[in-house]
């Protein structure tokens, strides 16, 4: 079973407020990000403080690893004719 949380950020409102101390991703430089470069994922297994207390609030709520696969494979997250 996996263990593991996602939710997605809106880039510009909630980076600054991201502690990366307490997520799967070390910087702003490794969250996923969707093709607009608007939003971003980030993973964790214990709820960050920041989602906490309201200071960033998840686009759409918590994920699970089904739902988050699901949410990459739509055109906004993946390129539906990649470059060969």
């Amino acid at each position: 079973m996996n263990n593991t949380f996602y939710i997605v950020i809106d880039i510009a409102q909630d980076t600054h407020n991201v502690d990366f101390s307490q997520i799967n991703q070390n910087s702003s430089q490794t969250m996923r990000r969707n093709l607009a470069n608007t939003q971003a994922l980030l993973s964790y297994q214990v709820e960050p403080t920041f989602v906490t207390t309201g200071t960033v609030v998840p686009i759409g709520g918590v994920m699970n690893q089904t739902e988050v696969l699901a949410l990459m494979a739509t055109p906004e997250w993946s390129d539906p004719n990649p470059p060969e």
